[in-house]
């Protein structure tokens, strides 16, 4: 039997068949239902597939259809959340280790459990800033992962600032309670002084892309001493030392979803970190943002409003790479 997956290939998305893949041990296989369209980083390896197909995706849901040996937390027919490149991709049957993925709580639409990639990814970006109860953060850029890290901070209790130079993205923060959204630097830095008395935010996420941008200087500007610059997007670290220095500033990077991203034993062998060691690791992270939809506490229906049909991913990608919609997301539905 055949099935069906979208790559890049030479600069172009197109649809390709490949075998089924074989059932093992400590995995499922699991039938797609929606995945999720993450522009940045998709159009980015679109860019870097010269002469190479690169499958596409890294966030899905889906019914699972089998169990392989030594799998006891599901059973044929439940509802999984799934996250992680290469196993996770934009396919219509995922064969995915018992580390990557989640059960799908009854209370969970399957729209809102395609998205537990991203969560994860946002989840260990707050863990890295390692905030308190009460402290402030900031995040510059309201891609999806910056909407998505706005939305569990403020569901922390942290104090959330947010901006993007879109109106139409910090608008889309306007259901969220708590947070104060702006679409221009001087009404953010206003607020973070106000917010603070003075003294300024306890961490900055930086969410956004451009390499070598000004942010990184100027998010400087907008911590505390002894204050955090998180690194999240597409951003060089090209941090001033004078202001490093002057604040005493710590230089945090976020890598993906959590411990066990990128690591075989982890991930291809399917064994999970014990947890008196290592508490939240990517599969842990996309559990919790499971039950963080399950029991209301974030809102992720604004992030759920287009969808595009397997057949049309091809010119979906082509109208995002000529910059035609302006769609922070698309879920692939199957």
């Amino acid at each position: 039997m055949a099935l069906r997956k979208i790559v890049a290939k030479n600069q172009r998305v197109e649809i390709v068949e490949e075998e089924m893949p074989l059932l093992k041990p400590a995995y499922i296989l699991v039938k797609t239902m929606y995945s999720v369209i993450s522009p940045g980083t998709e159009l980015g390896m679109m860019e870097n597939s010269s002469n190479r197909e690169i499958p596409l995706g890294y966030s899905a849901m889906g019914e699972v259809v089998e169990c392989g040996e030594g799998i006891s937390n599901v059973k044929t027919g439940d509802l999984v959340a799934c996250y992680g490149a290469p196993y996770v991709h934009h396919g219509e049957y995922l064969l995915v280790p018992r580390t990557l993925y989640t059960k799908v709580a009854e209370t969970v639409e399957a729209k809102e459990a395609a998205l537990a990639g991203i969560g994860a990814i946002a989840i260990h970006a707050l863990r890295i800033a390692k905030l308190q109860f009460g402290e402030t953060i900031v995040i510059i850029g309201l891609g999806m992962l910056g909407q998505m890290i706005a939305k569990i901070a403020n569901a922390a209790a942290y104090r959330v600032i947010a901006c993007d130079l879109s109106k139409e993205r910090v608008a889309m923060l306007a259901r969220d309670k708590g947070i104060k959204a702006f679409s221009n630097m001087e009404g953010m830095e206003e607020q973070i002084f106000k917010s603070t008395d003075g003294y300024g935010a306890d961490a900055v996420l930086l969410c956004t892309g451009g390499k070598r941008s000004p942010l990184t200087h100027e998010s400087l500007k907008w911590i505390r001493n002894k204050g955090k610059v998180v690194i999240v997007g597409d951003v060089e670290p090209d941090f001033p030392r004078n202001l490093m220095f002057g604040k005493e500033a710590e230089l945090l990077i976020s890598r993906a979803g959590g411990p066990g991203r990128y690591d075989e034993v982890y991930e291809k062998q399917a064994i999970d970190y014990p947890y008196g060691f290592v508490r939240w690791t990517e599969g842990r992270n996309i559990a919790e943002y499971i039950r963080l939809v399950s029991e209301r506490r974030i809102d992720v229906q604004p992030l759920l409003k287009a969808e595009v049909a397997f057949d049309d991913v091809p010119e979906e990608f082509e109208q995002l790479r000529n910059k035609k919609t302006s769609t922070l997301t698309k879920l692939i539905c199957y």
